[in-house]
């Protein structure tokens, strides 16, 4: 008998159908072709503990299994359910009348249990563009899976439920999720807050106009002083995730096996902060079967790299086009996939390896040409990318011992929403863009000119500062952003005063100061 069931492969964040063909003749060999890999191939073990362990018996008959298409390559133990269905029907030992209306996922263990598998939002989004009835997955994975509206979703603990349910046994329960209840009921509040930070507030000032804009940020600035710290709280200052950036978000989490078991939507904005000692692969993504990296597991949130200068600089580099185009493509012989790259970047070193050179309270014991140095590991190229660079001192004594709360990260935050909702009007029809820090070069022309008194400040730093072109341009993003906080409607000479301010590390002979 032929059956045929419908499984899923991942390529990228999205998924592709898999038809399962299974066909048993006269014979005691097993087939299994269209281009698996070595854990698919063991699947056969798997099924087979799996059944006798549940006083089932492998069917002894010559058995053809097919995964079409065979130029898309398998991988994984997600495929033991499917296939054991597949098997099954195939050899009448269960009915196969209602087996090809619902898209099945999920390993075996080898008493049967399914455990869960990766990219189950990616799957049932799948499932449901493909006009599939419904989809049977691990019970861990089934609310995870149930954001997707208008597709039955079943969890099963064991091979058992699942055979039970197609021979009309035993019902599997349906798992219904509410994505907008389920959004807004995650949404927690952050951990850290703007109100335990003590001065340093033309620093806070910086994050709230990078956060307001979207821009990529620098800080430098003595150990202690306060960078890690600062950056940790950024979260609590960005608006929150829109519904349609929660299944964006967890769509690239849940192909990464991110998603916590049992769990659902993400509704909080990532905040990844990986070691110093990340490879390439592992930043941009990739490997023999490309997975996402860290720059796609922070989109729509915060990339911070601590003591940045400590990077690999082949690490550092391969960050540059995706800062610009918001995506990363993975290339390989047979194949190519795209993650979404969107993240505000957010960095922090110190001044020099000793990490006391402008530091009030101590000496820095550095030559010059070693803070050169130090600094020359940030290329002009990434240098250019990242809209503000600012310079944090140590607080004094007086700000540390003031027991007077600081502005909290909720009145933050409200300043925050009013400039992007204003963005959010300004780009409505222009696809693809949401903040100030994504406009290009016509958007910067038509809603970011300076006045007079503003291009002659622009011109004098230009010329003072050596700057690039795309410099010229970042600063007028953050200028614009300034404006948008303060509600104007033009672009004024303080706003442009201010944003070039934010180049700190574009100062004449700032190393030598």
């Amino acid at each position: 008998m032929l059956v045929k069931i419908y499984a899923a492969a991942l390529q990228g964040v999205n998924a592709q159908i898999i038809t399962i063909e299974v066909n048993c003749t006269k014979g005691i060999k097993f087939f299994l072709v269209g281009l698996p890999d070595i854990s698919i191939k063991e699947s056969h073990e798997r099924i087979t503990s799996a059944l006798e362990f549940n006083a089932m018996r492998f069917p002894r008959t010559q058995i053809v299994v097919n995964m079409a298409p065979a130029d898309i390559h398998k991988e994984g133990a997600g495929y033991d359910l499917p296939l054991a269905i597949g098997i099954l029907a195939g050899s009448e030992k269960i009915k196969a009348d209602r087996v090809s209306d619902y898209l099945m996922m999920g390993e075996l263990s080898l008493d049967g249990q399914l455990k869960p598998v990766r990219g189950v939002l990616s799957i049932a989004i799948k499932a449901k563009e493909e006009g599939f009835k419904g989809v049977i997955l691990p019970k861990m994975n089934a609310r995870e899976a149930a954001v997707v509206a208008g597709l039955e979703v079943y969890g099963a603990e064991n091979i058992i439920d699942v055979i039970q349910f197609f021979n009309e046994e035993k019902t599997l329960e349906r798992v219904v999720v509410d994505p907008r209840a389920e959004f807004y009921a995650n949404q927690a509040v952050a951990e850290w807050d703007f109100s335990e930070v003590k001065g340093q507030e033309q620093v806070k000032r910086a994050l709230e106009v990078a956060c307001a804009g979207g821009h990529n940020l620098l800080f430098v600035g003595a150990p202690g002083a306060g960078k890690s710290m600062l950056a940790k709280r950024i979260p609590s200052i960005l608006p929150p995730l829109s519904l349609s950036e929660s299944l964006e978000t967890t769509k690239i989490h849940s192909v990464a096996g991110k998603i916590n078991h049992n769990g659902s939507l993400i509704a909080a904005r990532p905040f990844r902060s990986p070691h110093h000692t990340i490879s390439s692969v592992a930043m941009v993504g990739g490997g023999s079967y490309p997975q996402p990296g860290e720059i796609s597991l922070a989109h729509n949130g915060v990339l911070f790299l601590d003591e940045i200068a400590e990077f690999q600089k082949s690490v550092l580099e391969v960050l540059r086009q995706p800062l610009e185009d918001r995506k990363i493509t993975i290339s390989r012989s047979k194949f190519t996939v795209e993650y979404p790259a969107g993240f505000m970047l957010v960095a922090s070193m110190n001044p020099c390896p000793c990490g006391h050179f402008n530091n009030p309270n101590k000496e820095c014991v550095c030559k010059p040409y070693e803070v050169q140095k130090y600094l020359h590991r940030l290329s002009g190229p990434l240098l250019d990318r990242i809209d503000i660079q600012i310079e944090i001192v140590p607080v004094p004594f007086e700000a540390i011992s003031d027991t007077r709360p600081a502005e909290s990260s909720h009145d933050i935050r409200e300043r925050v929403i009013r400039a992007r909702q204003v963005q959010e009007a300004r780009f409505a029809n222009a696809p693809g863009i949401y903040c100030n820090a994504q406009m290009h070069t016509r958007l910067l022309h038509k809603h970011a000119q300076p006045d007079v008194a503003g291009l002659a400040q622009l011109k004098i730093a230009m010329e003072r500062l050596n700057l690039s072109a795309r410099a010229y341009d970042r600063i007028l993003r953050v200028a614009r952003t300034i404006a948008d906080l303060e509600d104007a409607e033009n672009v004024l000479s303080h706003h442009i005063a201010e944003a070039i301010g934010y180049r700190n590390l574009d100062r004449e002979n700032w190393a030598e100061m």
